[in-house]
């Protein structure tokens, strides 16, 4: 039920996720076994890992949990598949897109696009319980994804972090700044958008930094 992908099960195999993963199925184990509700459904738990190969990662942009009501999430930090609308840190992403690039991102919430373009939408935590935010928080999730960001960190070169709001701008302390670019801002949630997201242009710079290192650009608008 729970195998990560190749590539990331390489970078992973000594480090402390391997005891978490294995703690984790237990207590999904549970949950299933109270009847609980658990999304993304399982077979799409690590669609951000299958679509952006560790050796594939150029962006990472980090989310908390998955969205936690019916046909929201589906494995990528902040995207929800047709015919969902997109959520309103979503709306607000896609208008700091059209800001910076003066051109209208798609119109749909999927941004599997990016994932195959090198951006990694990784949650910090990769499952929730129906209509309960952040009650899979606490239970090895944090371990698994803290070990992934180390491994990117340590073992890739010139990557680009987008941490937005205060639970992201907390992963900083495992990256270091003197090997990749990290760009934080307020996260684009309607509470806090204008506060500083709007305007910051991360999505530009991080495109000037890949093309500085002779690396393809995302297609933001794709």
């Amino acid at each position: 039920m729970f195998e990560l992908p190749k590539s990331w099960q390489n970078k992973l195999q000594e480090t402390q996720a391997v005891k978490s993963l294995e703690s984790l199925k237990d207590f999904l184990q549970e949950e299933i076994a109270l009847e609980k509700k658990i999304y993304p459904p399982f077979k799409k738990v690590f669609t951000a890992l299958e679509l952006t190969p560790f050796d594939k990662v150029k962006i990472v942009i980090l989310g908390q949990d998955p969205y936690h009501g019916l046909g929201q999430a589906h494995g990528l930090a902040f995207s929800v598949l047709p015919p969902t609308p997109p959520p309103p840190s979503l709306v607000n992403i896609f208008k700091e897109i059209e800001r910076d690039f003066g051109k209208k991102p798609q119109s749909n919430g999927n941004l599997e696009s990016w994932a195959t373009q090198g951006v990694l939408l990784l949650n910090t935590v990769l499952t929730v319980r129906d209509g309960e935010p952040a009650s899979h928080q606490k239970k090895g999730w944090e371990v698994v994804t803290d070990e992934m960001i180390k491994a990117l960190n340590a073992e890739a070169q010139g990557l680009v972090f987008l941490l937005w709001g205060a639970h992201a701008q907390k992963k900083q302390a495992l990256l270091d700044s003197e090997k990749h670019l990290i760009l934080s801002a307020p996260h684009p949630s309607p509470l806090s958008v204008y506060r500083g997201f709007a305007g910051c242009a991360h999505f530009s710079k991080a495109n000037d930094y890949l093309i500085k290192q002779g690396l393809t650009p995302i297609d933001w608008t794709a």
